[in-house]
């Protein structure tokens, strides 16, 4: 595994600008990583490792530079709960662990740094000191990956009835004996004009 500044200039790079969340997102993967007590993430352990995100934040884009896990992979999902946290499965063992920032951290980087003015810069000085314990709370947990969900996964395609349009990975609906996407289901986030 990297150094922890290495990984901040890899993140730097990669998301344009290293702010705070940059910070607390390298430091969360590399936790969770070590909790699952990997630090090897290339050649036949490229594969080994699929992440939850559940925000799109500065800190999403640093744990993707430390895990290497991308959404193109299938090895980065995301679950838009607006919460500062990740997930980490190891597939080679069923082993998942959950790491959340804690909200204290704030006020914990106010109290280390009070001679910094600036909240980004006392927080990005502070996260890269302060104690995994009081940055993050983590929690062992079970993730159900069904093999569709895995990287490098080949699956049938199917084809929607209504638009016509290709379906991968099992997300089609089936309902009243028809196969539909997601948005001929009613499902959207965007409106035809």
């Amino acid at each position: 595994m990297k150094s922890i500044e290495d990984y901040l200039g890899d993140a730097e790079r990669a998301h344009g600008h290293l702010c705070a969340g940059q910070v607390l997102g390298v430091r969360m993967a590399m936790f969770g990583l070590e909790k699952l007590g990997i630090d090897d993430l290339s050649g036949k352990n490229a594969k080994r490792l699929v992440t939850f995100v559940e925000i799109d934040r500065c800190a999403t884009d640093a744990v993707a530079v430390v895990t290497g896990c991308r959404l193109g992979k299938r090895a980065l999902k995301f679950r838009d709960w607006g919460k500062v946290a990740a997930t980490f499965v190891d597939v080679s063992t069923g082993r998942a662990i959950r790491v959340a920032a804690k909200e204290s951290s704030k006020t914990l980087a106010r109290q280390l740094h009070p001679e910094i003015n600036d909240k980004n810069q006392q927080q990005m000085l502070a996260y890269r000191e302060m104690a995994n314990d009081d940055l993050f709370s983590a929690q062992w947990v079970k993730v159900d990956l069904p093999q569709e969900e895995l990287p490098g996964y080949k699956g049938e395609r199917v084809i929607c009835e209504s638009c016509r349009e290709g379906i991968n990975f099992r997300r089609e609906v089936h309902r009243h004996g028809k196969v539909s996407c997601r948005s001929c289901d009613g499902e959207r986030y965007y409106e035809p004009l």
